[in-house]
């Protein structure tokens, strides 16, 4: 089973692994620092006045031509203001009597990313949809008939639809509906209107290049909040499994599955990463049966304290304890009864008991409870038959030694240890 244990981690990261190459080919990763905001939109088409034309007067379906220019800023993936501005000139068609004039306008819009607002990005990042529209000022001037300009306000609602090239150029295809108030003249030029408090309507029809600006991998029209949030907790699960594939120890269990991932080298441990003491004395069976053997009855005294001393002093001795508990784990126990039999062996020797918190929490509670948990395993010390002035105790409150955002690595600062003198 222990063998078994890194093949599994190792099935496990190539899955998820998988899966993350699988959601960088719906969704690119934005970097961290954001998107662009910023955009200069050119385009050019045709143009068609829908009435206020005067009897006998009249243009082509198609009329050309039509441009615009328009700088757009978005607030957030999803909604943003242009400023644009756009010309348009009106010639007579085949029948129609002769007449040229020019239109010229410009307006303040609310632009709406429809292709983040129906979740687009979850079948096309190629393809885009926005909505636009406000309000403005237009002017328009006739070459052979009346004098002066005619200024008029007008509302706009336009509808645009991209194709991304680039992340910084899109191809762009836009239908927009400008409707007029005030207005004094027919779009020919040639007579005044008479279609009451909204007079004239025209239509625009354009292709054009949208250009992003900025320092970042993408513009707010493709950047999806809600996919780089999907892709940043797959990254985090998979760092947690690479993590936990370590294995601090060496001693074959990887730390995910390591009960005990401070085992000491190359003593024997269980599938749980846990060292083998058969008669719960404290000393792994075979470090205590090398000693045995290397020093044999006569110097197993003095060779056992010494090894014994640098056991507990290299930290290789702890007590554990669950979240937010003082009480230490009953599995942990025997690291007080290590500590309390070296202490009745050597009744000269003193103890430091010091005791840690993880990160988890506020920091001045944490040094509480680093003492709370220190006084607790003095407290079982003091009762297994040791003097309490042989103790000092100590809350250091909390290790930042591990990776807080691991729930295993923070198990193993919560701990209480010791150093002996």
């Amino acid at each position: 089973m222990k063998k078994n244990l890194p093949l599994l981690s190792f099935l496990l990261l190539a899955f998820a692994s998988a899966n993350a190459q699988d959601s960088a080919v719906t969704v690119e990763k934005a970097p961290a620092d954001g998107y662009n905001k910023w955009s200069i939109e050119v385009n050019g088409g045709v143009n068609k006045p829908t009435r206020s034309m005067t009897d006998g007067y009249y243009t082509s379906t198609l009329n050309l031509f039509h441009a615009d220019l328009g700088v757009r800023y978005m607030f957030n993936p999803k909604f943003g203001l242009k400023l644009d501005f756009g010309y348009d000139k009106f010639k007579e068609h085949d029948d129609s009597n002769p007449f040229e004039s020019t239109y010229l306008r410009t307006s303040l819009q609310g632009v709406v990313n429809l292709g983040r607002v129906l979740n687009f990005e979850d079948w096309t990042d190629t393809f885009g949809l926005l909505v636009h529209g406000g309000f403005g000022v237009s002017q328009l001037s006739s070459k052979d008939g009346f004098d002066g300009e005619d200024y008029m306000g007008n509302g706009i609602l336009g509808i645009t639809g991209q194709v991304k090239l680039s992340n910084s150029v899109v191809l762009t295809g836009d239908l927009t509906g400008i409707v007029h108030g005030k207005q004094n003249y027919n779009f020919d030029g040639q007579g005044p209107t008479t279609t009451g408090t909204f007079d004239g309507t025209l239509l625009n029809a354009s292709v054009g290049l949208t250009f992003y600006l900025g320092k970042n991998e993408k513009h707010a029209d493709w950047y999806s909040e809600t996919k780089i949030d999907e892709l940043k907790a797959l990254e985090e699960r998979v760092g947690m499994i690479e993590t936990g594939l370590a294995d601090s120890d060496k001693d074959g269990v990887p730390d995910m599955y390591d009960l005990e991932p401070n085992s000491i080298a190359g003593v024997a441990v269980n599938t749980k990463g846990q060292s083998i003491d058969r008669n719960q004395n404290g000393v792994p069976d075979e470090l205590e049966s090398y000693l045995d053997k290397k020093y044999g009855q006569n110097g197993k005294a003095t060779a056992s304290n010494s090894t014994i001393e640098e056991l507990i002093n290299g930290g290789y001795v702890n007590v554990y304890f669950d979240f937010n508990s003082a009480k230490p784990t009953t599995t942990s126990l025997s690291g007080v009864d290590f500590l309390v039999k070296y202490l009745k062996a050597n009744p000269s020797a003193n103890a430091e008991i010091i005791g840690y918190a993880d990160e988890i929490g506020n920091s001045d509670y944490n040094k509480d409870l680093s003492q709370r948990r220190a006084n607790s395993v003095r407290d079982i010390v003091v009762n297994s038959g040791i003097n309490a002035s042989r103790l000092t105790v100590v809350g250091n409150g909390e290790d930042t030694s591990v990776n807080k955002n691991s729930k295993e690595a923070r198990q193993i600062v919560r701990r209480v240890t010791f150093r002996v003198k």
